[in-house]
Order: structure tokens, then sequence, then C-alpha cells
């Protein structure tokens, strides 16, 4: 049986930038930091809150195809990879916050059904999603900026 999610990838232009850019700035923690054979090197850092789900901070290669890393590296100069959520109980605060410390926010917070959201970019490019979020149903949801809604 799956018991939770342990792992998650997320590719940065540099592994030493992006552990400071998670520890300093977001307040995570440094989980492993070990070079193996032939230079690899496994970064990874979690949220003190969160042990259990470590995020890989990965350099694009091996064992991707040269056109794939090549690609991903693209998508991160150009600042339109993804990359995940961030709960917060006061997103305005922490934006305030982030802001102080250099953040480049590509969406203030913003009221959203689901609470209020605000967008940055990682020390890479990747795009992290800062959400206070609020109870919300579906029926709530009226056709708007989100387009139609679905029934």
């Amino acid at each position: 049986m799956i018991t939770n999610i342990s792992l998650f990838t997320l590719y940065v232009t540099d592994q030493d930038d992006a552990k400071t850019f998670y520890c300093d700035v977001l307040g995570f923690v440094e989980g492993t930091d070990v070079t193996l054979g032939g230079g690899f090197r496994w970064v990874t850092v979690k949220h003190p809150s969160q042990p259990e789900l470590e995020v890989t901070l990965m350099v694009p290669g091996p064992p991707q195809d040269e056109d794939m890393a090549a690609a991903v590296r693209r998508s991160l100069a150009a600042g339109s990879m993804g990359g995940f959520g961030i709960s917060t109980d006061d997103c305005r605060a922490e934006h305030a916050r982030l802001v102080e410390l250099g953040v480049e926010f590509v969406q203030p917070p913003s009221e959203r059904p689901y609470g209020v959201e605000a967008v940055f970019r990682d020390s890479s490019g990747n795009w992290l999603v800062l959400v206070e979020s609020r109870a919300f149903t579906p029926e709530g949801l009226t056709e708007g900026e989100w387009g139609p809604v679905a029934s």
C-alpha cells in the first residue's frame, strides 16, 4: 500500500543557489547533499513541518538525454517551468517578507475562490504558488476570469 509522497524533483540551474534560496529565504532545511559516482550530486531540501516530503534539487542532465535536458534548461531560462504550491497562514504578510528579501513575484496576492494566492519565481525561474487556503465548494464558483464553470 502506498502511504504518501516522499520525494519530488524540481529542476534548477544551480544546486547551491537553489539550496540557499529554499533554506535561507523560504525556511526549508537541508535534507541530503552528497556527491556520488561520476560527479552526480544528490541535493534535497524539506520543510521542517513536513519532513517526510523531500524536494530534490536536480540540474538538467543524465538520466535525461541531451535534447530533454536542453529543453528543461530553456524552460528554466524563460521562467516558464512550474514548481509547486506552498501553504501559508497569511499570504499578504509572507509576500511582503519575501519581497523584502528580493523575491520576484509575477502575481501579487490576489483573492481566489479557494483563498489568497501569489505567484513567485525561485532562484532558477520555477513558478511557485503561495496560497492562504480557505474552504470552498465548487457550487460557490461563478463564471469569470476562470472561465465557464463545468457542472
